[in-house]
């Protein structure tokens, strides 16, 4: 079967559109499929630790300590936006129980600081300021508040968290993460916190039923078991998620999610640009590099997982110069590496195609909307895909895409170059997922081929991409 050009597998060839496969196991909702094509969004400490010097604050801090000089949420957003970001999730209250807007709730808050003269409210600044920019808001929620004299009375601390949760998910606007970590620890009673996780749930789904909630094992989507920015080279977006709950122990097995997973919970990478998390002068030199920074990126977004990059707000409420200068060489770099894909003018062979037709996708009309993937027939769980380039032509990655509303399926792969003579491979992995990306030393080739070597079910591929990699300088 051959069709030229191919247009990473949105074209359609020729015939009429055929049945699309079942789903292969768990598959995502529209809501986990629309998160994960959103790849890259900021996390912003910014709290009381920022004014303490702390990463963790105990929740005696005076309120009056909270006093940032030149607050200005549309230089952050404006930042954001321009770095390639999609969204900014808030440290909206840490564990010292501080909150960035005035709570009913609790006294430990903006309405008691210096700050607009006790009538600011950060989370309402930085929403419209998203609303502004095009970005989606996130909140973190700390569960764990050192401040609120019911923490460890289980039934009634419960009730306050759920209240505050209420408060900032009903007053702004459309939230699009929920971000919860599985931090506990003793109430003034000295007995341990026990969270009502199914009651909070409850609460998100009920006050925004579109948000992604986040935590050790989801509900929707997990941690990555590590906080450097890396999902595994195996990474299902599966979990048994019964099994996981917050603070789980054996976060290890985050990393790479379960093969054999109950439930569709992709994995989140969070890691910061610097060492700490929270802003301190002492770290203004150490902000990671690019090249460190490109290495985050292949290993979050480049192996099925999305990439949640802290920016630490400094004390002027401002994001550091060194900071945004990095994001925006991140940027400049990602759009560089992948502005041409060099498969676009390319012919390709498949050794298979579903239903034998004349076609390399398959479409589903959804909506009104044609859908359209490659995929192979029911039976068939090993094919090649043979791409005959336009030339010569260096490359060095290669973006491999699966169609995940269909479920993950491809479990072992392999890319093969040839040059002028004999076929060479130059990488291999596991897993794919919504999205892969593989980089080899830089080989010029006039063929390219993508053998999926296992498969639970028939391959389903949304996209296959090359390109040729610029190098950094440091």
């Amino acid at each position: 079967m051959i069709c030229t050009p191919l247009l990473v597998f949105f074209l359609i060839c020729a015939g009429n559109p055929i049945d699309p496969p079942a789903g292969v196991g768990p598959v995502p909702t529209p809501q986990q499929i629309a998160w994960n094509q959103m790849e890259y969004y900021a996390f912003i400490h910014f709290n009381m630790n920022t004014f303490t010097g702390k990463e963790w604050g105990d929740g005696t801090e005076d309120p009056a300590l909270f006093a940032p000089s030149a607050l200005d949420c549309r230089q952050w957003t404006r930042l954001c936006k321009a770095a390639g970001m999609k969204g900014i999730i808030l440290t909206a209250k840490h564990h010292d129980g501080f909150c960035l807007w005035p709570s009913r709730y609790t006294q430990h808050s903006v309405k008691n600081s210096p700050f607009r003269k006790g009538r600011g409210d950060v989370l309402r600044e930085l929403s419209e300021a998203c609303r502004e920019q095009g970005l989606r808001l996130g909140i973190y929620l700390s569960p764990w508040d050192r401040h609120e004299p019911s923490y460890g009375d289980s039934p009634q601390y419960n009730e306050h968290f759920k209240n505050q949760l209420r408060e900032v998910l009903t007053s702004y606007g459309e939230v699009f993460e929920v971000w919860f970590d599985g931090a506990c620890g003793e109430g003034p009673n000295g007995k341990r916190q026990v969270y009502d996780w199914q009651g909070i749930v409850d609460v998100v789904r009920e006050c925004q039923p579109n948000a992604i909630i986040f935590s050790d094992g989801g509900p929707d989507v997990r941690w990555v078991g590590n906080e450097d920015g890396s999902a595994g080279e195996t990474n299902w977006s599966l979990l048994r998620r019964d099994e996981v709950y917050p603070g789980y122990p054996k976060y290890q097995e985050l990393t790479s999610g379960h093969s054999n997973g109950t439930h569709w919970v992709p994995a989140e990478c969070d890691v910061s640009i610097r060492p700490g998390w929270y802003y301190s002068a002492r770290q203004d030199t150490e902000v990671k590099t690019l090249k460190q920074l490109i290495e985050i990126y292949f290993s979050s977004v480049g192996r099925n997982a999305n990439l949640l990059l802290n920016i630490p707000v400094d004390r002027r409420g401002l994001i550091h110069e060194n900071d945004a200068h990095r994001l925006l060489e991140l940027r400049s770099y990602v759009e560089n590496a992948f502005s041409r894909d060099l498969l676009r003018d390319a012919t390709v062979v498949a050794s298979q195609v579903r239903g034998n037709n004349d076609r390399f996708a398959a479409t589903n009309l959804t909506d009104g909307r044609f859908e359209t993937y490659w995929c192979t027939d029911d039976t068939t769980t090993r094919c090649v895909l043979d791409f005959v380039l336009d030339g010569a032509i260096p490359l060095s990655c290669v973006m491999i895409q699966e169609y995940i509303p269909l479920g993950q399926r491809v479990e072992r792969f392999s890319i093969e170059l040839k040059g002028t003579e004999k076929w060479e491979e130059v990488a291999r992995g596991t897993t794919i997922g919504y999205k892969r990306l593989l980089r080899f030393p830089e080989q010029t080739a006039t063929h390219l081929r993508l053998n999926i070597l296992a498969s639970r079910g028939c391959p389903v591929l949304s996209g296959v991409s090359a390109f040729r990699l610029p190098r950094s300088n440091d």
